[in-house]
Formats: structure tokens, C-alpha cells, sequence
């Protein structure tokens, strides 16, 4: 396949973007290699190749969820700007 100057336009249209006369010839030249690459990927015998969905083949492993008490509340409120026993004290910001 080979990519013409109206090709170019078109394919500018439907995605949105201005190109300037000058850019033209490169931008032919460049899909036309891109094509040409895709055709040579044509080419391969692919039968037997498994579809990818990711390219690392891993699986998660997943833990249980476990409840643990690593922060106490104290060590938890120490650097914080205003607190009382338990709780952050922020600024209201929503008003009724």
C-alpha cells in the first residue's frame, strides 16, 4: 500500500491536527515505512503464538488481609498541627 498526499490530509482530519505543506512529503515517507513493516509482520507464521493481553506473563499473588496495629494513635498524632486525644482537627470547610 502507498500513501498519497490525500491520505495525509484525511488521516489529519479524523485525528484533529494542522500540517503544514512542508511536513507533508516527510510524513508520506514515514508512513510508508510503517507500512511497509507491517506488511514484512504479515509475513510471519503466527498460528501457534499464544495473544498477549500483558507482556510480563506474571501473576499477582494475593495475601490475606490482616488487621495489624503498627501506628498507635499516639505516634499517629504526634507531628500533626492540631489534635485532641484521638483526632486530626482541621478546619471546616463545608458550610450548611
Amino acid at each position: 500500500m502507498n500513501i498519497d498526499k490525500a491520505t495525509i490530509y484525511k488521516v489529519a482530519d479524523l485525528a484533529r491536527i494542522e500540517i503544514a505543506e512542508e511536513e507533508v512529503g516527510t510524513l508520506q515517507a514515514d508512513m510508508n515505512k510503517i507500512l511497509t513493516f507491517m506488511e514484512k509482520l504479515n509475513e510471519l507464521d503466527t498460528k501457534n503464538v499464544e495473544p498477549l493481553v500483558y507482556m510480563n506473563p506474571e501473576v499477582n499473588v494475593w495475601r490475606e488481609d490482616e488487621v495489624k496495629q503498627e501506628l498507635t494513635v499516639s505516634e499517629g498524632l504526634k507531628n500533626a498541627a492540631l489534635h485532641n486525644e484521638e483526632f486530626f482537627l482541621v478546619p471546616k470547610i463545608l458550610d450548611k
